[in-house]
């Protein structure tokens, strides 16, 4: 049975897209069929797996929105010699920004990504839709075609804001738009074990939020802006780096809730 994972924070640069982009990896390298949506229009999930946004013409996200074409149609395989196609992409690139001005006047403008993905998601073990840092007609359109959402947290001062927004957020599309919405896990990012202020989020993170916080902890770990840059997921740039294992470690907890949920 597919799960629909969207990550999303309405903070911006809190890992939202290098863990969509590594985690997904992690699993296919795990043998799950896994599909990325890249929902963001600038694209970096697109650009970070080695897909060059000017060639992809309209075969992308925002045509699938616009209901222009099938999400089927937009597939890319991403390494699929070494990830044995089982890590697939629906691109973006800067069409997108404009696809929320011809939804505003539309029906039913909420539910377009779910009706396109219906079509397909029996398909892959896991989805993951990268969405945009913003509350938006692409978020609720994310939200909309969900069953969990993954929220990254940055271990830093104003981090808990973050999270406070975006329960507001996750209680409002369960209310009006999916009642069946669940939090998969809130994640640590960017931790850096010689920094309190690290410590002193994580531990109230854990505090409030109990089970529903992941164990795995993604590290601070240069690698991991690196590895963009090159178009490869971290396990493919660098396996042993810090980064790549605590990716690898994530999609193992994933994995081990996989009969429980």
């Amino acid at each position: 049975m597919s799960k629909v994972i969207c990550v999303v924070n309405q903070k911006g640069g809190v890992g939202k897209t290098t863990t969509t982009v590594n985690l997904s990896a992690s699993l296919s390298a795990a043998n799950r069929r896994t599909l990325i949506i890249d929902l963001d229009s600038q694209g970096n999930a697109t650009g970070g797996l080695g897909v060059d946004k000017e060639l992809i013409n309209s075969k992308n996200i925002c045509s699938v929105i616009l209901e222009e074409i099938a999400l089927s149609d937009t597939i890319i395989d991403i390494y699929p010699d070494i990830l044995n196609g089982h890590l697939q992409l629906c691109p973006a690139n800067h069409e997108l920004a404009g696809a929320e001005i011809h939804l505003v006047q539309t029906e039913n403008r909420e539910f377009r990504l779910k009706t396109a993905l219906d079509e397909i998601k029996a398909g892959y073990d896991y989805v993951f839709i990268d969405a945009p840092p913003s509350l938006s007609l692409l978020t609720i359109n994310a939200l909309a075609a969900s069953d969990r959402v993954l929220i990254p947290v940055q271990c830093e001062y104003y981090a808990l804001e973050g999270i406070v927004q975006m329960q507001a957020t996750i209680s409002l599309a369960k209310q009006r738009l999916n009642p069946l919405l669940e939090v998969e896990g809130y994640l640590l990012t960017m931790f850096d074990s010689r920094n309190n202020i690290c410590h002193s989020v994580a531990n109230e993170v854990r505090n409030h939020f109990g089970e529903k916080t992941f164990e795995t902890v993604i590290n601070r770990n240069v690698k991991l802006a690196e590895a963009p840059s090159h178009g490869k997921p971290l396990m493919l740039y660098e396996i042993k780096s810090t980064g790549a294992q605590n990716y690898m470690d994530l999609a193992n907890e994933i994995i081990g809730r996989e009969k429980v949920n």
